[in-house]
């Protein structure tokens, strides 16, 4: 079943423009000092002077390039009201674009409270919702009924999978959702079906252009549209009939888009037909019926944006959209907010210095007049656990002298995989926190698929488990052969794991999926004998993932969501080296026995139910009481937006923030540096800079140098609590980040004897290998690489290598285990 987007129902165009509704509203112009009356005054008041000029703008396209925290929602708020109250624009004339529907309503509320409930004329809304309000009324002439179904990311897939049936493609191969994210790319850009035929470079795009054109024809059969047809229609729309497109560029007389670095094309292009030129009459305009023939002046266009808080060209943003606005616009005119009301002037210094590093930027320096504030702080951790033990115990610090709640707190990371080792510490100390715009590590989806895996080989009773897995990843196994496998099972009086070892006598089976079960029972029989042989349980773990193929799908897939999924999965295999590294954490071992056995697969499964049993932290504090909160976990990117008095922004290392995949590209090195700045301006009293020497990837220590990042930071405003120099160089004792069965309820701090991690004495005797560009090198992880380039000498020679599918990797000599061949 479809889902419907639910859009408020717009008034008709005469019904917006209605004489008798305009003279009712208060502050209209005969009593606009009455009922709800706003003085130019008061309009303008508590504005800097770009705010007050960007606000009583008139005539020409206006660009505001708000900085980070300079008030840009008053500005257009204020703006909005100064149309109605003082220019006498209409509402209904009026079109504001904003990202969200939360922020259309606040946007909405505020206006209301200027200047009274005719503000609700306007439209104020995000692209989609706009677009369905004018497809409504115009889609007839495309063919469609205006009753037309709006489907959702589930919706979408659904059809998709069904298409990918229809043309016998192979799942593996073309993956549902990598064929969706491929054709809205080309729906961003404004390229439909045909087009994209006639674009198909190889057998790939031709297939994925093949399977578009089925999308499209079973979408219009269902009278649907999905999510990125909603504008790419409303585009092509007023394309094709230019008498729409000007009826529309008649109504609406003031567009304003707020966050405009985050545009698509196809945003982009609906902005550019909606403020073009209007050249014939048109009798629905708000406007007046008295334009004149010869044509009216484009609607007045403002945006507003920051080009240093684009970061989201992985959903199709296109940063050039604000770069170029005055080449799109020649006639513009550009405003420059630069006074920031939420940081300190010492936060901003070290945002501007970071930030002016990109190229090709409109200059810009945020200032402020609240003072230099605290200095930074820098920590040189260990590990990523000495990292979340650090922050948890700054936290407990802060809390117990009074400077912050937990509330107040917000922890950033660069990858949803690294809020993991943060939860089970917080989680040991007691420390409640919640993570935002993600799920807790241990609810992911990938995670528990892979923990159903090894729940059901080291518990074939487990039923719920083994469905969970019989046919993820997708191996033929579908819900009639199940329904068969379980009628076997009630009459035989058999688990459900014994009645598919023994399949070929469920009654009805077909043969291919006795096939396919015969495959899984085997492969899950092999897995079982490593079980059986006390194996590792990271070592069972890899299997499972290599073996099942549900590694090799993620990998293979081009959603950025898989991509994400494989790091928390490495995160996972990581969790299980730990615990396996140490035996003494077993939860039935005797903590007196010298020579304890290695934990097994039961074990790590116990001590991972232990964490996720117990993460479960209220949002709410119960009877009333206030206990400060929790802490606020999320990656950078769901950062955007918000701001928190303490903020601690950690992995700060090469390879991680910034991202492994951006160290060989300057654009999306660029990118990462915007996102950098977004995570310094969210701060706004205490920033905290952390890193780690060493961090697991894949369960193997990776030694990663500093983030350039810390580099371009001035010196004198950060206050190094620890630097790489202190790293430890004894064993730290065996320590889980996890609780035991045995272990009572949780304490609230480490206290100051919290051991550090060790960072592999090894590595300090080694001899640093003396490389340049061009050298061969085996690397213990990596395997066979070239030497890209070499920075620094000694101890802190960097060198880029490339060890081909795995990539370049930027690695600290000091520390990599890599041998010159």
């Amino acid at each position: 079943m479809s889902a419907l987007f639910p859009i408020p129902q717009a008034p008709s165009d005469h019904e917006a423009a209605r004489p008798s509704d305009r003279e009712a509203e208060p502050g209209a112009s005969g009593e606009r000092r009455g009922r709800r009356g706003v003085t130019p005054e008061q309009l303008l008041e508590g504005l800097n002077e770009p705010q007050r000029q960007a606000v009583v703008h008139a005539g020409t396209p206006l660009l505001v390039v708000a900085g980070a925290g300079s008030g840009k929602t008053r500005v257009l708020t204020r703006r909005i009201a100064w149309l109605i109250a003082e220019r006498d624009a209409h509402p209904g004339s009026i079109l504001a674009i904003t990202f969200t529907n939360k922020a259309a309503a606040e946007m909405r509320e505020r206006v209301e409270e200027l200047v009274g409930r005719r503000a609700r004329i306007m439209w104020v809304s995000t692209f989609h919702s706009a677009c369905v309000r004018i497809l409504r009324k115009e889609i007839d002439r495309f063919g469609y009924k205006s009753s037309f179904s709006i489907y959702d990311a589930a919706d979408s897939k659904r059809l998709m999978t069904l298409v990918a049936r229809d043309l016998d493609l192979d799942p593996k191969r073309y993956q549902p959702r990598a064929m969706l994210n491929w054709v809205s790319n080309q729906k961003n850009e404004l390229v439909d079906h045909e087009d994209a035929v006639k674009n198909a470079k190889n057998h790939l795009e031709e297939t994925y252009a093949e399977a578009y054109t089925h999308y499209q024809r079973r979408l219009r059969e269902a009278n649907a549209l999905d999510f990125d047809d909603l504008i790419m229609t409303t585009v092509h729309l007023f394309q094709a009939f230019p008498d729409v497109r000007e009826n529309y560029r008649r109504r609406f007389r003031h567009v304003l888009v707020d966050e405009y670095q985050d545009t698509n094309h196809a945003q982009y292009a609906l902005i550019r037909e909606l403020c073009g030129p209007v050249t014939g009459a048109g009798p629905d305009s708000p406007a007046g019926a008295g334009a004149a023939e010869k044509g009216v002046e484009p609607s007045e266009l403002m945006v507003v944006g920051d080009a240093d808080q684009s970061i989201y060209a992985f959903r199709g943003a296109n940063i050039r959209n604000i770069l170029q606005f005055e080449e799109d616009f020649p006639s513009a005119r550009t405003v420059l907010l630069e006074q920031n009301y939420r940081s300190t002037q010492t936060i901003l210094t070290a945002a501007n210095a970071v930030i002016s590093r990109n190229k090709g930027r409109k200059a810009k320096n945020l200032w402020s007049d609240a003072g230099d504030g605290e200095r930074m702080v820098g920590y040189v951790a260990d590990d990523e656990h000495d990292e979340a033990r650090f922050v948890s115990e700054e936290i407990d610090k802060l809390s117990d002298a009074g400077s912050a709640k937990p509330r107040d707190v917000a922890i950033f990371y660069r990858t949803n995989a690294q809020s993991r080792v943060f939860e089970e510490v917080f989680i040991r100390v007691g420390m409640p926190y919640k993570v935002v715009g993600g799920v807790r590590f241990y609810e992911r989806r990938e995670v528990r698929d892979a923990l159903a895996y090894l729940r059901m080989l080291a518990n074939p009773a487990d039923e719920i488990s083994l469905r969970r897995i019989l046919n993820t990843p997708k191996r033929g196994i579908g819900e009639r052969a199940e329904a068969c496998v379980e009628a076997l099972a009630q009459r035989e009086r058999l688990s459900f794991w014994e009645a598919l070892r023994r399949a070929e006598e469920a009654p009805g089976i077909a043969t291919r999926s006795l096939t396919c079960i015969r495959g899984f029972v085997e492969m899950v029989e092999e897995l079982q004998s490593m079980v059986a042989a006390d194996e590792r349980a990271d070592v069972i773990l890899e299997q499972v993932l290599t073996r099942s193929g549900y590694l090799a799908e993620l990998e293979a897939s081009e959603d950025p969501q898989d991509e994400t999924r494989v790091e928390n999965l490495a995160e996972l295999v990581a969790v299980a080296r730990e615990f396996a590294d140490e035996p003494q954490l077993g939860p039935s071992a005797d903590p007196a026995d010298p020579d304890p056995a290695t934990p097994g697969l039961g074990d790590f499964l116990e001590r991972v139910a232990l964490v996720a049993d117990s993460d479960q932290i209220p949002d709410q504090p119960e009877d009333g009481v206030d206990d400060g909160g929790v802490v606020t976990l999320m990656t950078l990117h769901t950062a955007k937006g918000l701001e928190f008095p303490v903020v601690f922004l950690t992995g700060l290392e090469d390879g991680i923030f910034p991202h492994q995949r951006a160290l060989g590209d300057q654009h999306e090195l660029e990118e990462e540096r915007r996102l950098a700045y977004v995570g310094l301006t969210r701060a706004q009293r205490r920033l905290y800079l952390s890193r780690a020497v060493v961090r697991s990837a894949w369960g193997a220590p990776a030694h990663n140098p500093a983030s350039r990042f810390l580099d371009e930071l001035p010196v004198d405003l950060v206050d190094w609590r620890r630097t790489e120099a202190a790293q430890t160089s004894w064993n730290r004792p065996v320590q889980s980040s996890l609780p035991s069965r045995t272990a009572g309820p949780p304490t609230r701090r480490f206290g100051s004897a919290a051991v550090r991690a060790d960072a592999d004495a090894k590595a300090r005797t080694r001899e640093v290998p003396s490389l340049a560009p061009g050298d061969r090198v085996l690397h213990d992880t990596f395997g066979m690489g070239s030497v890209v380039t070499v920075e620094g000498v000694a101890d802190k020679a960097v060198a880029s290598i490339d060890f081909g599918s795995q990539g370049v990797k930027r690695l600290l000599l000091r520390y990599a285990p890599v041998e010159k061949l």
